[in-house]
């Protein structure tokens, strides 16, 4: 996309979520759902059934992780940044790892994940119980500006969220990858996030399959670019994407943006995971499917 289209796109995006998001501020809940009626087809049902109790808890007897707060030079930006980074137990320079870039959502920032999932705590018990690939996960700010707090109306700060792909592949990645004992090839990058984030994953994502192999989306919002601009080439998608997962709750009125591009996939034949559990547009949603989607990537 051109640079010119691009800004005008993350305008109209940043309109658009403040269009979708006004009923998450309302004093009344509505009945509808956020974001509008929600509209389930038959193939919107659950792939897998949730998560065991006590996934997400803090398990004794078993090796732990680190979990950080780093800064980094952000010449995108123009400014320090921060950064949560998890590395897993035993990590050690003389191996390589595989990196997950997890993105928050619009009224998060670098604590989000932690705030709603606690990934270190999710990530530790998966790997002693051998269910995940021991892995680098980072958690960076999404919202790329000078002022990245989330303060204020976080809606009109949209456009800073398109603006970090720059901040990611320019900064990020190679902070990670020159601090960390980390694998730096297509393969061994996955990204996945929440809501805005997960718009975020996509967008970034698949434009980008000569950085990323796996990605993820859990209840993507209205950031996302439209399904045929996300992937132009299904030929191309199928071939180089080791996993695309999709994944909304059937409460959340924010669904018709992930069924739109589960349509799209599912008509030209890009294998990907399409997730629909019980939940809303919310942490319970999110944590689930960090739980089954970190279980699938790097295998």
């Amino acid at each position: 996309m051109a640079p010119l289209k691009r800004q005008v796109a993350a305008v109209l995006g940043g309109l658009l979520v403040l269009a979708w998001f006004a009923p998450e501020c309302s004093a009344q809940p509505r009945k509808r759902g956020l974001g509008g009626p929600v509209v389930l087809h038959p193939d919107d049902v659950p792939a897998f059934p949730d998560p065991p109790a006590g996934f997400d808890a803090v398990r004794d007897g078993i090796p732990h992780g680190r979990l950080e707060l780093v800064t980094y030079e952000s010449k995108s930006v123009g400014t320090t940044r921060k950064m949560q980074v998890y590395t897993p137990p035993g990590y050690s320079k003389d191996k390589k790892y595989p990196v997950l870039y997890l993105l928050h959502g619009i009224g998060g920032d670098e604590t989000e994940w932690q705030r709603f999932a606690r990934p270190n705590v999710l990530m530790d018990n998966l790997i002693a119980e051998g269910k995940a690939t021991p892995m680098i996960v980072v958690m960076p700010n999404g919202r790329a500006q000078k002022n990245d707090r989330a303060e204020g109306d976080v809606f009109r700060t949209a456009p800073a969220f398109a603006a970090f792909e720059q901040d990611l592949l320019r900064d990020v990645i190679p902070a990670i990858e020159s601090r960390y004992s980390a694998e730096a090839d297509r393969e061994h990058r996955a990204m996945a996030g929440l809501s805005m984030g997960g718009g975020q994953a996509l967008n970034v994502g698949l434009r980008h399959l000569d950085t990323f192999a796996w990605i993820g989306a859990f209840s993507a919002a209205p950031n996302t670019m439209p399904p045929h601009e996300l992937v132009p080439d299904p030929a191309v998608a199928k071939a180089r994407l080791k996993l695309l997962w999709l994944s909304c709750g059937k409460k959340d009125g924010l669904i018709r943006i992930s069924q739109g591009v589960h349509a799209h996939l599912r008509d030209n034949h890009v294998p990907h995971v399409w997730h629909v559990d019980g939940n809303g547009h919310d942490p319970a949603h999110w944590k689930n499917s960090l739980y089954f989607f970190a279980q699938r990537i790097f295998r």
